[in-house]
Protein backbone atom coordinates (compact mmCIF):
# COMPACT_ATOMS: atom_id res chain seq x y z
CA UNK A 1 0.00 0.00 0.00
CA UNK A 2 1.08 3.71 -0.75
CA UNK A 3 2.98 5.32 2.04
CA UNK A 4 1.13 8.17 1.68
CA UNK A 5 -2.49 6.55 1.92
CA UNK A 6 -0.67 5.22 4.70
CA UNK A 7 0.24 8.64 5.89
CA UNK A 8 -3.10 10.87 5.13
CA UNK A 9 -4.92 8.28 7.56
CA UNK A 10 -3.06 9.05 10.51
CA UNK A 11 -3.12 12.96 8.95
CA UNK A 12 0.44 13.28 8.25
CA UNK A 13 -0.09 14.73 4.67
CA UNK A 14 -1.07 13.74 1.39
CA UNK A 15 1.05 12.71 -2.16
CA UNK A 16 1.37 15.36 -5.00
CA UNK A 17 -1.48 13.98 -6.51
CA UNK A 18 -3.28 15.33 -3.59
CA UNK A 19 -1.72 18.73 -4.09
CA UNK A 20 -2.22 19.31 -7.59
CA UNK A 21 -5.32 17.38 -8.55
CA UNK A 22 -7.56 17.26 -5.58
CA UNK A 23 -7.46 13.27 -4.63
CA UNK A 24 -7.71 12.29 -1.36
CA UNK A 25 -4.87 9.94 -0.80
CA UNK A 26 -6.14 7.71 1.97
CA UNK A 27 -9.21 6.60 -0.52
CA UNK A 28 -6.68 5.71 -3.36
CA UNK A 29 -5.60 2.38 -4.75
CA UNK A 30 -2.52 1.79 -6.48
CA UNK A 31 -2.81 -1.19 -9.06
CA UNK A 32 -1.88 -2.99 -11.99
CA UNK A 33 -3.69 -4.93 -14.36
CA UNK A 34 -0.04 -5.79 -16.07
CA UNK A 35 2.71 -6.80 -14.76
CA UNK A 36 4.88 -7.06 -17.92
CA UNK A 37 6.54 -3.98 -19.08
CA UNK A 38 8.07 -2.80 -22.73
CA UNK A 39 11.09 -1.05 -20.97
CA UNK A 40 13.82 -1.71 -18.36
CA UNK A 41 14.37 1.39 -17.11
CA UNK A 42 17.17 2.53 -14.81
CA UNK A 43 15.13 3.92 -12.06
CA UNK A 44 12.57 1.23 -12.20
CA UNK A 45 11.79 0.60 -8.16
CA UNK A 46 10.84 -2.50 -9.33
CA UNK A 47 14.17 -3.49 -9.88
CA UNK A 48 13.47 -5.45 -12.80
CA UNK A 49 11.66 -8.63 -10.90
CA UNK A 50 8.49 -8.15 -13.12
CA UNK A 51 9.09 -9.59 -16.80
CA UNK A 52 9.06 -7.92 -19.89
CA UNK A 53 7.26 -8.13 -23.07
CA UNK A 54 6.61 -6.69 -26.69
CA UNK A 55 3.45 -8.02 -26.69
CA UNK A 56 0.63 -9.67 -23.95
CA UNK A 57 1.66 -13.52 -23.62
CA UNK A 58 0.05 -14.44 -20.64
CA UNK A 59 -3.14 -15.91 -19.34
CA UNK A 60 -5.96 -13.00 -19.40
CA UNK A 61 -7.34 -12.82 -15.97
CA UNK A 62 -10.73 -11.38 -16.65
CA UNK A 63 -11.15 -7.82 -15.25
CA UNK A 64 -14.41 -8.67 -13.05
CA UNK A 65 -12.16 -10.32 -11.29
CA UNK A 66 -9.34 -7.75 -11.27
CA UNK A 67 -11.46 -5.28 -10.15
CA UNK A 68 -13.10 -7.26 -6.78
CA UNK A 69 -9.51 -8.63 -6.28
CA UNK A 70 -7.71 -5.22 -6.09
CA UNK A 71 -10.48 -3.38 -4.13
CA UNK A 72 -10.83 -7.03 -1.47
CA UNK A 73 -7.33 -6.76 -1.35
CA UNK A 74 -6.52 -3.20 -0.47
CA UNK A 75 -9.37 -2.89 1.70
CA UNK A 76 -7.91 -5.53 3.24
CA UNK A 77 -4.29 -3.73 3.74
CA UNK A 78 -6.96 -0.55 5.05
CA UNK A 79 -8.15 -2.48 7.64
CA UNK A 80 -5.13 -3.59 9.38
CA UNK A 81 -5.11 0.01 10.30
CA UNK A 82 -7.64 -0.01 12.98
CA UNK A 83 -6.33 1.69 15.93
CA UNK A 84 -2.55 2.86 14.93
CA UNK A 85 -1.68 5.93 16.19
CA UNK A 86 -3.19 8.60 14.55
CA UNK A 87 -6.34 6.94 12.12
CA UNK A 88 -9.37 8.01 13.79
CA UNK A 89 -12.42 6.59 13.65
CA UNK A 90 -13.42 9.28 10.60
CA UNK A 91 -10.22 8.77 8.50
CA UNK A 92 -10.78 5.08 8.95
CA UNK A 93 -14.12 5.15 7.86
CA UNK A 94 -13.41 7.27 4.58
CA UNK A 95 -10.48 5.55 3.55
CA UNK A 96 -12.69 2.54 3.07
CA UNK A 97 -14.42 4.00 0.22
CA UNK A 98 -12.29 3.89 -2.28
CA UNK A 99 -12.42 7.10 -4.85
CA UNK A 100 -9.05 6.85 -6.65
CA UNK A 101 -7.06 4.62 -8.60
CA UNK A 102 -3.35 5.06 -9.81
CA UNK A 103 -2.81 2.49 -12.48
CA UNK A 104 0.90 2.93 -12.44
CA UNK A 105 1.95 0.20 -10.12
CA UNK A 106 4.12 -1.72 -12.17
CA UNK A 107 4.34 -3.10 -15.53
CA UNK A 108 2.66 -1.20 -18.46
CA UNK A 109 -1.07 -1.29 -17.77
CA UNK A 110 -2.38 -0.32 -21.45
CA UNK A 111 -1.17 -3.35 -23.22
CA UNK A 112 -3.95 -5.66 -20.66
CA UNK A 113 -6.28 -7.24 -23.17
CA UNK A 114 -9.82 -5.67 -21.57
CA UNK A 115 -7.87 -2.61 -20.43
CA UNK A 116 -11.45 -0.51 -21.87
CA UNK A 117 -13.47 -2.70 -20.33
CA UNK A 118 -11.13 -2.32 -16.59
CA UNK A 119 -11.71 1.38 -16.57
CA UNK A 120 -15.12 1.44 -16.97
CA UNK A 121 -15.52 -0.91 -14.10
CA UNK A 122 -13.84 1.35 -12.06
CA UNK A 123 -15.77 4.50 -13.36
CA UNK A 124 -19.07 2.64 -12.92
CA UNK A 125 -18.05 2.35 -8.95
CA UNK A 126 -16.98 6.14 -9.22
CA UNK A 127 -13.04 5.30 -9.01
CA UNK A 128 -11.45 8.02 -10.87
CA UNK A 129 -8.22 6.19 -13.06
CA UNK A 130 -5.06 7.81 -13.42
CA UNK A 131 -3.41 5.56 -16.25
CA UNK A 132 0.86 6.13 -17.02
CA UNK A 133 2.01 4.43 -19.95
CA UNK A 134 5.79 4.26 -21.13
CA UNK A 135 5.48 5.18 -24.80
CA UNK A 136 5.91 2.49 -26.10
CA UNK A 137 2.39 1.62 -27.89
CA UNK A 138 0.60 4.42 -29.32
CA UNK A 139 -1.57 1.96 -30.83
CA UNK A 140 -3.10 1.36 -27.95
CA UNK A 141 -3.38 4.77 -26.66
CA UNK A 142 -5.79 5.36 -29.81
CA UNK A 143 -7.89 2.57 -28.82
CA UNK A 144 -8.13 3.90 -24.95
CA UNK A 145 -11.74 4.96 -23.83
CA UNK A 146 -11.71 8.19 -21.51
CA UNK A 147 -9.70 8.02 -18.52
CA UNK A 148 -9.74 10.77 -15.56
CA UNK A 149 -6.30 11.49 -16.51
CA UNK A 150 -3.22 10.02 -18.61
CA UNK A 151 0.30 9.69 -18.38
CA UNK A 152 3.13 9.32 -20.94
CA UNK A 153 6.13 8.78 -19.50
CA UNK A 154 9.16 11.44 -20.90
CA UNK A 155 12.34 9.83 -19.85
CA UNK A 156 14.57 11.62 -21.99
CA UNK A 157 14.57 14.24 -24.72
CA UNK A 158 16.70 12.55 -27.70
CA UNK A 159 16.89 8.82 -28.70
CA UNK A 160 20.32 8.42 -27.55
CA UNK A 161 19.10 9.58 -23.96
CA UNK A 162 15.77 7.08 -24.08
CA UNK A 163 17.95 4.49 -24.87
CA UNK A 164 20.56 4.67 -21.88
CA UNK A 165 17.21 5.53 -19.50
CA UNK A 166 14.66 3.60 -20.35
CA UNK A 167 16.46 0.43 -22.09
CA UNK A 168 13.83 -0.39 -24.20
CA UNK A 169 13.68 -3.87 -25.89
CA UNK A 170 11.87 -2.80 -28.84
CA UNK A 171 14.33 -2.04 -31.98
CA UNK A 172 12.21 1.11 -33.23
CA UNK A 173 11.56 2.45 -29.88
CA UNK A 174 12.04 5.88 -30.45
CA UNK A 175 8.99 5.67 -33.32
CA UNK A 176 7.36 4.51 -30.85
CA UNK A 177 8.18 7.11 -28.61
CA UNK A 178 7.24 9.60 -30.92
CA UNK A 179 3.84 7.91 -31.80
CA UNK A 180 2.83 7.88 -28.24
CA UNK A 181 3.06 11.24 -28.05
CA UNK A 182 1.43 12.05 -31.01
CA UNK A 183 -1.48 9.98 -30.04
CA UNK A 184 -1.70 11.53 -26.59
CA UNK A 185 -2.12 14.79 -28.51
CA UNK A 186 -5.38 13.19 -30.00
CA UNK A 187 -7.19 12.90 -26.30
CA UNK A 188 -9.74 15.15 -25.31
CA UNK A 189 -9.18 14.46 -21.52
CA UNK A 190 -6.11 15.35 -19.34
CA UNK A 191 -2.93 14.46 -20.55
CA UNK A 192 0.02 14.58 -18.84
CA UNK A 193 3.99 14.37 -19.31
CA UNK A 194 5.65 12.68 -16.81
CA UNK A 195 9.59 13.46 -16.75
CA UNK A 196 11.87 12.17 -13.80
CA UNK A 197 15.07 14.10 -13.66
CA UNK A 198 18.36 12.02 -12.96
CA UNK A 199 21.00 14.04 -12.44
CA UNK A 200 24.18 13.11 -14.91
CA UNK A 201 21.24 11.32 -17.34
CA UNK A 202 19.01 13.22 -18.85
CA UNK A 203 18.53 17.04 -16.77
CA UNK A 204 20.59 18.73 -19.48
CA UNK A 205 18.23 18.14 -22.71
CA UNK A 206 15.65 21.04 -22.05
CA UNK A 207 15.32 22.10 -25.51
CA UNK A 208 14.78 18.40 -27.32
CA UNK A 209 11.94 18.66 -24.61
CA UNK A 210 10.50 21.98 -25.20
CA UNK A 211 10.25 20.18 -28.84
CA UNK A 212 8.27 17.33 -27.42
CA UNK A 213 6.31 19.84 -25.32
CA UNK A 214 5.46 20.80 -28.85
CA UNK A 215 4.62 18.13 -30.34
CA UNK A 216 2.53 16.25 -27.85
CA UNK A 217 0.80 19.57 -26.16
CA UNK A 218 -0.22 17.68 -23.08
CA UNK A 219 -2.28 19.63 -20.64
CA UNK A 220 -0.21 18.94 -17.61
CA UNK A 221 3.97 18.70 -17.47
CA UNK A 222 4.64 16.55 -14.22
CA UNK A 223 8.40 17.35 -13.53
CA UNK A 224 9.94 14.99 -10.71
CA UNK A 225 13.43 13.99 -9.03
CA UNK A 226 14.34 11.07 -9.45
CA UNK A 227 13.92 8.38 -5.95
CA UNK A 228 16.84 6.72 -5.49
CA UNK A 229 15.49 3.11 -4.77
CA UNK A 230 18.44 1.82 -3.44
CA UNK A 231 21.40 -0.57 -4.58
CA UNK A 232 20.90 -3.10 -7.24
CA UNK A 233 22.61 -5.12 -10.31
CA UNK A 234 19.81 -3.49 -11.94
CA UNK A 235 21.00 0.19 -11.94
CA UNK A 236 23.88 1.88 -11.13
CA UNK A 237 22.04 4.95 -9.52
CA UNK A 238 22.99 6.42 -6.34
CA UNK A 239 21.92 9.43 -4.20
CA UNK A 240 24.55 11.76 -6.44
CA UNK A 241 22.21 11.50 -9.23
CA UNK A 242 19.08 12.79 -6.85
CA UNK A 243 18.15 16.25 -7.63
CA UNK A 244 17.25 18.77 -5.10
CA UNK A 245 13.64 20.41 -4.91
CA UNK A 246 15.42 23.59 -6.21
CA UNK A 247 17.25 21.97 -9.11
CA UNK A 248 13.77 20.87 -9.93
CA UNK A 249 12.44 24.16 -9.75
CA UNK A 250 14.80 25.79 -11.94
CA UNK A 251 14.50 23.05 -14.37
CA UNK A 252 10.99 23.74 -15.11
CA UNK A 253 11.27 27.26 -15.55
CA UNK A 254 14.31 26.71 -18.27
CA UNK A 255 11.33 24.25 -19.96
CA UNK A 256 8.29 27.19 -19.89
CA UNK A 257 10.93 29.34 -21.07
CA UNK A 258 12.96 27.33 -23.81
CA UNK A 259 11.04 28.29 -27.09
CA UNK A 260 7.85 30.58 -28.46
CA UNK A 261 5.64 27.53 -27.58
CA UNK A 262 6.05 27.18 -24.11
CA UNK A 263 6.08 30.38 -23.28
CA UNK A 264 3.21 31.05 -24.74
CA UNK A 265 1.49 28.15 -23.33
CA UNK A 266 3.04 27.09 -19.72
CA UNK A 267 3.78 28.33 -16.47
CA UNK A 268 4.68 26.52 -13.23
CA UNK A 269 1.05 26.00 -11.29
CA UNK A 270 1.84 24.20 -8.11
CA UNK A 271 4.80 22.49 -6.38
CA UNK A 272 5.17 19.50 -4.25
CA UNK A 273 8.38 19.80 -2.44
CA UNK A 274 8.21 16.75 -0.02
CA UNK A 275 8.01 14.84 -3.14
CA UNK A 276 10.63 16.83 -5.14
CA UNK A 277 7.97 17.52 -7.83
CA UNK A 278 6.58 20.08 -9.93
CA UNK A 279 3.28 21.01 -12.28
CA UNK A 280 3.33 22.94 -15.09
CA UNK A 281 0.21 23.44 -16.61
CA UNK A 282 -1.84 24.81 -19.76
CA UNK A 283 -2.67 28.61 -19.67
CA UNK A 284 -6.03 27.68 -20.38
CA UNK A 285 -6.22 26.04 -17.06
CA UNK A 286 -5.74 30.12 -15.23
CA UNK A 287 -9.06 31.71 -15.65
CA UNK A 288 -9.34 35.41 -14.53
CA UNK A 289 -5.78 34.83 -12.28
CA UNK A 290 -6.73 31.26 -10.89
CA UNK A 291 -4.95 27.93 -11.06
CA UNK A 292 -7.68 24.90 -11.82
CA UNK A 293 -5.27 22.38 -11.36
CA UNK A 294 -7.82 20.25 -9.26
CA UNK A 295 -10.36 17.68 -10.79
CA UNK A 296 -14.39 18.07 -10.18
CA UNK A 297 -14.41 14.28 -9.80
CA UNK A 298 -18.67 13.80 -9.60
CA UNK A 299 -18.45 16.20 -12.92
CA UNK A 300 -15.89 13.57 -14.87
CA UNK A 301 -18.29 10.60 -13.27
CA UNK A 302 -21.29 12.51 -14.86
CA UNK A 303 -19.46 12.88 -18.07
CA UNK A 304 -18.31 9.18 -18.87
CA UNK A 305 -22.26 8.12 -18.02
CA UNK A 306 -23.43 10.73 -20.34
CA UNK A 307 -21.22 9.24 -23.36
CA UNK A 308 -20.68 12.21 -24.97
CA UNK A 309 -17.21 14.13 -26.13
CA UNK A 310 -15.81 16.22 -23.71
CA UNK A 311 -13.27 17.70 -22.82
CA UNK A 312 -10.55 18.75 -19.61
CA UNK A 313 -11.73 22.30 -19.02
CA UNK A 314 -15.20 20.44 -18.45
CA UNK A 315 -14.00 19.40 -15.02
CA UNK A 316 -11.65 21.12 -13.61
CA UNK A 317 -11.47 22.51 -10.69
CA UNK A 318 -10.19 26.02 -8.59
CA UNK A 319 -6.71 24.72 -6.77
CA UNK A 320 -6.10 25.84 -3.45
CA UNK A 321 -3.67 28.76 -1.92
CA UNK A 322 -1.56 26.31 -0.22
CA UNK A 323 -0.83 24.27 -3.76
CA UNK A 324 0.17 26.84 -5.60
CA UNK A 325 4.06 27.50 -6.62
CA UNK A 326 5.78 29.89 -3.93
CA UNK A 327 3.04 29.67 -1.41
CA UNK A 328 4.56 29.64 2.50
CA UNK A 329 3.35 25.36 2.64
CA UNK A 330 5.04 24.48 -0.76
CA UNK A 331 2.10 21.93 -1.36
CA UNK A 332 1.58 20.25 1.87
CA UNK A 333 -2.09 20.52 2.88
CA UNK A 334 -2.89 22.68 5.91
CA UNK A 335 -5.40 20.64 7.57
CA UNK A 336 -2.75 17.66 7.88
CA UNK A 337 0.23 17.71 10.13
CA UNK A 338 3.64 17.35 9.27
CA UNK A 339 5.44 14.64 10.63
CA UNK A 340 9.41 14.61 11.07
CA UNK A 341 11.80 11.48 11.94
CA UNK A 342 13.83 11.96 14.71
CA UNK A 343 14.93 8.45 15.11
CA UNK A 344 17.21 6.91 12.43
CA UNK A 345 16.05 4.56 10.12
CA UNK A 346 17.09 0.63 10.62
CA UNK A 347 20.60 0.17 8.97
CA UNK A 348 21.37 4.15 8.79
CA UNK A 349 24.52 5.59 9.74
CA UNK A 350 25.01 8.12 12.05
Amino acid sequence: MCRWTKAMMRGRGGCYKHTFYGITSSQCMEMTPSLACANKCVFCWRHHKNPVGKEWRWIVDQPEMLVEEAIKNHLGMIKQFRGVPGVTKETFDEALTIRHCALSLVGEPIIYPYINQFIQMLHEKNISSFMVTNAQFPDKIDSLDPVTQLYVSIDAGTKESLRKVDRPIFTDFWERFLGSIESLRKKGQRTVFRLTLIKEWNIEEISNYAELVERGQPTLIEIKGVTYCGTSKASTLTMKNVPYHQEVLRFSQMLCDANEFTKANYEIACEHEHSCCVLLANKRFKVDGQWNTWIDYPKFHQLVKEGKEFTAEDYMAPTPSWAIVGSEEKGFDPEQTRHRRTKPYAGQGC
